[in-house]
């Protein structure tokens, strides 16, 4: 996912009980920002994008993760941190049961989501959950830094396209690919259930559920129903 130089983001307003910052940049008279970051996303160059935005125009400390299991490892190892970055399709997240985990275990740290294809209303869960934040992969440098800066300061932020959104549940383009029977089948892989239970929830043969996870494995080019599962997950998709 590549980031964009234009955002067009707001802020609003919130509490954050989370762990206070060193010192907070007040851009009105120029003092810079000093703050450690936890930043957990599983590809490299987003990574490595991100973090080059927040040390170069945030001034910021830094501190990398490649999926959702060394994100809490290190978080136990050398947290507290101003605020931890988890992307919400990286190994181990789980759609937002990662997060809702973590939340659980460190009540006390900030926690945003990082997403370049999450549908609106799982920024919404997310806060709902508990998270200050949610930042698309495609804002830029500027506003992503003052995105972090405004959630380290106590508030929330969400972009605008999603405060606007409502949290509106029509069907996404993902759904709409499947038939209904399609999609409880799905439904039933992404809580992991097997064919024979997803069969006797539904009423129906297992041979029939056995035709609908290959239908479905094969619209969404997957290998396997694990994998199918976690496409489904990381597309919002319930």
């Amino acid at each position: 996912m590549q980031f964009s130089h234009s955002s067009g983001m707001v802020g609003s307003t919130g509490t954050n009980e989370g762990t206070p910052v060193n010192s907070i940049d007040d851009r009105h008279i120029g003092r810079p920002v000093s703050m450690r970051i936890l930043l957990a996303d599983d590809h490299g160059m987003v990574r490595e994008t991100i973090s080059a935005y927040l040390t170069t125009e945030g001034r910021a400390a830094v501190v990398a993760a490649s999926d959702y299991f060394e994100a809490m490892k290190t978080l136990e190892q050398k947290g507290p941190f101003d605020l931890v970055l988890l992307d919400f399709s990286m190994p181990g997240m789980n759609g937002l049961q990662g997060l809702t985990d973590a939340i659980q275990k460190h009540p006390d740290q900030a926690f945003a989501i990082v997403s370049g294809t999450a549908p609106n209303k799982i920024a919404h869960e997310a806060l709902e959950i508990g998270a200050i934040g949610f930042l698309p992969k495609t804002m830029g440098a500027k506003s992503l830094v003052n995105a972090v800066r405004f959630m380290i300061a106590g508030e929330t932020f969400v972009p605008a396209t999603v405060l606007a959104d409502g949290g509106a549940t029509e069907e996404s383009d993902f759904a709409k690919q499947f038939s209904q029977r399609e999609k409880q089948v799905l439904s039933g892989l992404c809580k992991g259930a097997s064919n024979k239970e997803i069969a006797r929830d539904l009423d129906l043969q297992e041979v029939t559920i056995k035709l609908h996870v290959r239908t479905v494995c094969k619209k969404l080019n997957a290998k396997n129903r694990t994998q199918a599962a976690l496409v489904a997950k990381e597309a919002g998709f319930e």
